[in-house]
């Protein structure tokens, strides 16, 4: 983030404190309970969102060397991410050419190449044919178009993107807009792999997004975790085509006003929270980034899985090797674990409760307020995507 940026969130966030204000989006929106509940809606997110859309995956630490892959089936298909020897990022169909049988099953590792269970058919890592046993008796085989189908795919601002669909158009800019210099800025690609949790939960996806969209929330859901270190109801909201940021306000900031404005680091007073269209959380904390992506379990509305990966500074890893500086790793890991335990044991068994309201009947619409931003943008993108009116504005 740029230095003059980063002092106009501190700046601003300081003056809602002072002021006891919020950001404010201008008026209050309805979202009808059946956008989390209607089979028809779930159909259509999981063909618009996520077999035509470009997706996230993942950060350049989940392929740290030539010869790294990891393998995936959260968009309803078998796919194989690679780097190869060259270090180039690869995303494919994990399927193999002879039979269709799933050629890698290992979740995440090094290999020199990709061998099929069933007839041992190999791969490289840019997914060429490269061996078909006894192939004097098989017959011949066009290796040049028996390759694994290759998704587009695309390593851009320490991001690994690729397009569900092999006929699909990635343009990393055009998805980002004025978001990509600062997304840049973080230079993601420097960080490492430090682990992940993966939480299917009884509600829709949507609701699992809904948790990170304000922080309204924060002084009651998160009394005893989270509300001991940032401030409940205050932050500042900026959109970036259909993604956004929140900067959320930390109770450090106060240390800051009596330091010298050179010395200021927005990380000590803020947490960057970057919601990348239509499903990723990027967190930007000070140990390193924490990506989190929902997915739907296909277009079922009912069921969603959260797939939380956790990244830290290879520089902190290094002083930790220091006794002295052993325990400052120790926090840093422990405060990552600590965040994924209060989004599985406290955001999303809330949201799973708001979903059994959805399906209750209870009411027609929920209502999002003023001082949720977040969740009027993002809401109407997706409608926006689907054809969809926007929200019902209900007050001014």
């Amino acid at each position: 983030m740029q230095r003059d940026e980063q002092l106009r969130v501190i700046d601003a966030l300081m003056k809602h404190l002072d002021a006891g204000t919020n950001v404010d989006a201008g008026c209050q929106v309805r979202n009808p309970s059946s956008s989390y509940t209607c089979p028809d809606i779930a159909k259509s997110e999981w063909q618009r969102f996520f077999q035509d859309y470009p997706q996230v995956v993942g950060l350049s630490a989940d392929l740290p060397n030539p010869r790294s892959f990891f393998t995936s089936s959260d968009l309803g298909k078998p796919v194989l991410c690679t780097r190869d020897d060259d270090g180039q990022f690869h995303a494919f169909l994990n399927v193999c050419r002879h039979r269709g049988t799933i050629v890698e099953s290992e979740a995440r590792g090094e290999k020199r190449q990709f061998n099929c269970p069933f007839h041992a058919w190999g791969y490289n890592h840019k997914g060429e044919l490269i061996a078909v046993p006894k192939e004097s008796h098989f017959g011949p085989v066009d290796r040049s178009c028996h390759g694994l189908v290759e998704l587009p795919a695309v390593e851009r601002y320490g991001l690994l993107w690729v397009h569900p669909n092999p006929e699909g158009e990635l343009q990393v800019d055009a998805l980002l807009g004025e978001l990509a210099p600062e997304l840049e800025s973080w230079q993601l690609d420097r960080f490492v792999r430090h682990g992940d949790a993966s939480y299917p939960t009884a509600m829709n996806w949507k609701l699992a997004i809904d948790t990170f969209g304000e922080t309204y929330h924060f002084n009651t859901l998160h009394r005893d975790s989270l509300a001991e270190t940032f401030y409940g109801n205050v932050q500042l909201y900026d959109t970036y085509l259909r993604n956004h940021r929140m900067m959320l306000c930390m109770k450090n900031i106060e240390v800051l006003r009596d330091e010298p404005r050179e010395q200021w680091d927005v990380r000590r007073a803020a947490l960057p929270v970057y919601y990348l269209f239509p499903n990723v959380q990027l967190i930007i904390g000070m140990g390193g980034p924490t990506l989190v992506r929902v997915y739907p379990e296909g277009e079922n509305p009912n069921q969603s899985l959260s797939q939380i990966s956790f990244y830290i500074d290879p520089r902190i890893i290094e002083a930790a090797k220091d006794p002295e500086f052993a325990e400052r790793y120790r926090q840093i890991t422990d405060r990552m674990e600590g965040f994924a335990s209060v989004i599985r044991d406290e955001d999303y068994v809330a949201a799973a409760l708001s979903h059994l309201g959805a399906l209750s009947g209870a009411q027609e619409y929920v209502t999002y307020g003023r001082n949720e931003p977040a969740l009027h943008h993002y809401h109407n993108t997706y409608r926006e995507v689907l054809g969809m009116a926007p929200l019902e504005v209900i007050s001014n």
